[in-house]
């Protein structure tokens, strides 16, 4: 199957997650942020997305926490019943919802939280708002796609310290994210479990020291499936062997697309260039990366399968504190496995990496049709491996522009969308 035409591999951003000079030593991040953030007898955090499987962990780590951490911000898109329950137990100042009708239901219960009106906002504007709360130290945003971006931006402009989980809103505008965190002296700290490894293993390290960061994936559902991928049903692509995640993600694991967008992710954040990137295949889900450097030592983070571990640290840093996980015992553990991805039989992985080292608009569209396909297969309008090719279809007919604004991110976004979609139509 052919990928999108080659082009020399542009130059990532410069590091974010790096310290003092911010051009020789990972890390730790300066921004302003993570100043209050570490100085504040109490961190009050915003969790966008709270009702999803990242947001609903997070608020299980905060409330585990202790009185040292406080919410002050929820946001979900439908889950209003979740949502009402988790007003009741967090008492947020604020909270967001997508649809207007949802928030006038809650205006009209007139929730009052330790004695104040709760603020009800509505749409991405109220989402936006939310995102930058002024009364907020730390912005958790785990929504999913595209949605994410503005909200992003909002937090990084009222200098927040971000703990992030929505990786499509950083891939689809890495070059505006990176420069808008240094504009206002702002903090990015990853969530995903593998950007969280990598991380923590490159703390401290000179940069010029780093041979190449390695990303471990479980392989999802079809790693080891030997029949043809034609003909997977959702339910087969949602059972994800080690993970319990949303569907879209899901989704994404099952077709390495989400292991395409976190090597991105990852040479954005780190400012390390795609070629010293590589992938691994880990079905026991424990080495969760690596970085080689260049003497030949390689150091990763080891533990169980869990999320609550990388929002923890998120949350936390730059200290550590006790937690649920259990101790990762090696020898109950037996076996640790690692295999070459099959390019072939998942042709996301080698799209991801193509808008990558044209970078632009090109990771852009990568989202948005990727966004596109995955909601279509799981409403059972197209094959599992359509995803694909729509994918690929949508960044061949892609005229992109190298160094985007907003808008032409923006532009980028909803035109990818509908050329995917037109490209569904034609199945």
């Amino acid at each position: 199957m052919k990928t999108a035409q080659t082009s020399k591999q542009a130059s990532p951003p410069s590091p974010l997650l790096i310290g003092e000079g911010r051009t020789e030593v990972f890390p730790l991040p300066s921004g302003e942020g993570a100043r209050r953030a570490g100085e504040a007898s109490q961190r009050r955090i915003v969790v966008l997305g709270s009702t999803g499987s990242i947001g609903v962990n997070a608020l299980g780590v905060i409330g585990r926490l202790g009185p040292g951490f406080r919410v002050v911000g929820l946001s979900a898109r439908r889950n209003i019943a979740l949502l009402l329950k988790q007003i009741r137990e967090y008492e947020p100042e604020a909270v967001s919802v997508w649809e207007e009708s949802d928030a006038q239901t809650l205006r009209a219960k007139a929730l009052m939280v330790r004695g104040k009106p709760l603020v009800v906002l509505a749409g991405l504007e109220g989402l936006t708002e939310l995102a930058s709360w002024s009364s907020a130290d730390v912005v958790l945003t785990a929504v999913v796609g595209a949605v994410g971006l503005k909200p992003l931006l909002a937090a990084l402009r009222g200098g927040k310290t971000v703990a992030l989980a929505n990786k499509e809103a950083l891939i689809m505008a890495g070059e505006l994210v990176i420069g808008e965190a240094k504009r206002w002296n702002a903090t990015l700290l990853p969530v995903d479990s593998e950007h969280s490894a990598l991380f923590q293993c490159l703390n401290g390290e000179r940069s010029k020291a780093v041979r190449r960061l390695i990303l471990t994936a479980s392989g999802g559902p079809f790693y080891r499936y030997k029949k043809s991928l034609d003909r997977v049903t959702v339910k087969q692509a949602l059972a994800h062997p080690t993970w319990k995640m949303g569907k879209k993600i899901t989704i994404d694991s099952a077709t390495l697309m989400n292991k395409g967008i976190e090597t991105l992710e990852a040479s954005i954040l780190f400012g390390v260039p795609l070629d010293q990137i590589e992938v691994v295949i880990h079905p026991q889900s424990i080495v969760h990366s690596l970085v080689e450097y260049v003497d030949g030592a390689m150091i990763a983070q080891l533990s169980w399968p869990d999320m609550c571990l990388p929002i923890q640290y998120a949350l936390t840093y730059p200290e550590r504190v006790p937690g649920r996980l259990a101790p990762l015992d090696l020898v109950k553990a037996k076996r640790l496995e690692f295999f070459k991805p099959d390019f072939r039989r998942f042709p996301c992985l080698a799209l991801a990496r193509e808008a990558g080292r044209k970078r632009g608009t090109w990771p852009t569209v990568l989202n948005a049709a990727n966004e596109t396909a995955v909601h279509a297969f799981l409403e059972g309008r197209i094959r599992f491996t359509d995803i694909a090719r729509i994918v690929e279809k949508s960044l061949a007919k892609h005229q992109g522009a190298a160094h985007p604004s907003l808008e032409a991110v923006l532009d980028a976004d909803q035109s990818g969308r509908r050329q995917a979609e037109e490209f569904i139509h034609e199945l």
